[in-house]
């Protein structure tokens, strides 16, 4: 089942889609797995300056879509909504984003070119050691690097010689490590691992990365990265059996018959925003 281009419009937040656009929306196979990761929800101050990041300096691709511009990467959708962020991706429960690239170094040397700051050092402990913005991790034998993006969202590169010239690789949750981890095992049926030192979940197409936070983080909804998104087969099945273990959903799942389309939105225990689709794939 190959994935196409979505054609979107959003309002209030809640992901709906219009009709299909000619190219391909690069999401991992639904063959891979029922649940693969499918986007990224921004809320941002200037869609123009987020293209200028996520598109000139980083390489996505931009599909424009009525008034809705989204930029694909493989792995994941960008979505962009123009409003006011309550703040950035750093003290909640969504600390950063990671992509893989094939290098590091070229990629810190665009990115600081296109006078985003390089952060590594800053967002390293002092025992790991930065040169010229770069740090290599023993643990995992990579090269990675740390950079502000509009809004302040914070943007790991990790390097990966077999990934796509630039694609998803994890998200980097903060909070308390193991139940965070178990609690994304037993919901998506992620495969439990480690990265490196750091505890991890696996599903295909994305790296749920663990860390402790020496405070309580704060919810991600009405932040630059309000909302993350999974694509689900089975999506209402599956609801129902969420639903069976407790969770309340914010915005129940909803069909949406002509687009073949059906949506959910739920809030996780440590505060991430959640939303759930399936359809994504037809189009």
């Amino acid at each position: 089942m190959t994935k196409k281009t979505i054609a979107s419009t959003a309002a209030a937040g809640l992901l709906v889609l219009g009709g299909a656009s000619p190219a391909a929306a690069q999401l991992t196979a639904a063959q891979d797995g029922p649940i693969v990761y499918g986007h990224h929800h921004l809320v941002v101050t200037s869609i123009d300056e987020h293209k200028r990041f996520w598109v000139d300096t980083l390489g996505g691709e931009l599909v424009t879509v009525g008034t809705l511009e989204i930029v694909r990467f493989p792995n994941v959708l960008v979505f962009m909504r123009e409003g006011e962020p309550t703040g950035g991706t750093k003290g909640t429960s969504v600390n950063h984003i990671g992509f893989s690239v094939p290098s590091t170094r070229e990629t810190v040397d665009r990115v600081e070119a296109a006078g985003y700051p390089i952060v590594t050092r800053e967002e390293l402990p002092p025992a790991v050691a930065v040169e010229d913005g770069l740090a290599h991790i023993a643990d995992q034998d990579t090269y990675i690097a740390y950079t502000m993006a509009p809004d302040d969202v914070k943007v790991e590169f990790v390097q990966s010689a077999t990934d796509p010239p630039m694609a998803l690789h994890h998200l980097h949750f903060a909070g308390p490590v193991d139940e965070m981890q178990a609690w994304y095992i037993d919901t998506f049926n992620a495969e439990r691992g480690m990265r490196g030192s750091f505890q991890e979940a696996d599903l295909p197409g994305v790296n749920l990365t663990y860390s402790p936070s020496p405070e309580t983080p704060a919810g991600t909804q009405g932040t630059v990265l309000d909302h993350i998104g999974f694509e689900v087969d089975g999506l209402e099945a599956f609801c129902r059996e969420l639903e069976a273990k407790g969770i309340v959903f914010d915005r129940p799942y909803t069909e949406i018959p002509a687009l073949g389309l059906g949506i959910a939105f739920f809030t996780d225990p440590f505060g991430t925003y959640i939303e759930l689709t399936e359809g994504l794939d037809a189009y």
